[in-house]
């Protein structure tokens, strides 16, 4: 059975040159999972003929407004458009469910979220692993460079016989090797082409110094940003796009 990652949005916080912001979703033997949910998320979502209804997991990264804040449409959806028919897990850093709740709140202050809100699971996660968060979907978090006081986190999961590695948004760490070691498809972050001084995002540049060091059978960048799409003759490896399919 194929597996297949859909690029909702391949843009960086700034959502340079058009791009949608952070979101994936994952096919696998019949699960479908969602990787991070930026802003953009129904909009391309029902651009590309997906239905939110297919959705078994929700997987968040960080904290920061372009990876989680399309929660609240997506619950929004589950309540007056698409009503679900099955609990669905959200998993993520500590505080997600506080912190989804609170900006649906702000967003939709007067909606009664307590029906929906007893079909939603939030399961936190730590780094370690792997462990099994749904049924045949195995999830192993690192802790990733990019928060300070809050935890962010890079993903490999295992997920109908393939392996899909998933930086969130980092800086460089030497963790990245083993994380996305043998994977059928590592999806790297590179929102800078140049800026050695930034411990919080990789830069190309600086990408391309440990590029040979990676041992995932498909590399795709991510999370893209002014400076890469304005250099994109000078970048060698492959970028993700959105709406692109990238089956493994």
């Amino acid at each position: 059975m194929t597996t297949s990652v859909t690029v909702l949005g391949a843009g960086d916080a700034f959502a340079s040159k058009g791009r949608y912001q952070a979101g994936y979703v994952i096919s696998a033997a019949g699960h479908h999972i969602l990787m991070d949910a930026g802003p953009t998320l129904l909009s391309s979502m029902k651009r590309l003929g997906l239905s939110t209804a297919d959705l078994d997991l929700v997987l968040i990264s960080h904290l920061h407004g372009d990876h989680f804040s399309g929660l609240p449409f997506l619950i929004l959806e589950y309540m007056y458009e698409t009503p679900r028919s099955r609990p669905l897990i959200l998993a993520g850093p500590p505080l997600l469910e506080e912190r989804t709740w609170t900006l649906f709140g702000a967003m939709f202050p007067e909606t009664d979220r307590t029906e929906i809100a007893r079909q939603l699971r939030f399961v936190v996660l730590e780094p370690g692993g792997p462990r099994q968060i749904a049924t045949s979907v195995q999830v192993q978090s690192i802790r990733t460079p990019h928060m300070v006081q809050h935890l962010s986190l890079g993903f490999r999961i295992d997920v109908g016989g393939k392996t899909i590695a998933f930086s969130g948004d980092t800086g460089w760490t030497e963790d990245l090797i083993a994380l996305s070691a043998g994977a059928d498809l590592f999806l790297c972050e590179c929102t800078y082409y140049d800026q050695p001084s930034l411990d919080f995002h990789i830069s190309y540049t600086q990408f391309s110094t440990q590029r040979p060091r990676f041992s995932a059978r498909r590399l795709v960048l991510t999370h893209i940003g002014r400076e890469v799409l304005e250099r994109e003759s000078q970048i060698a490896d492959e970028m993700a796009n959105d709406g692109s399919v990238i089956e493994i």
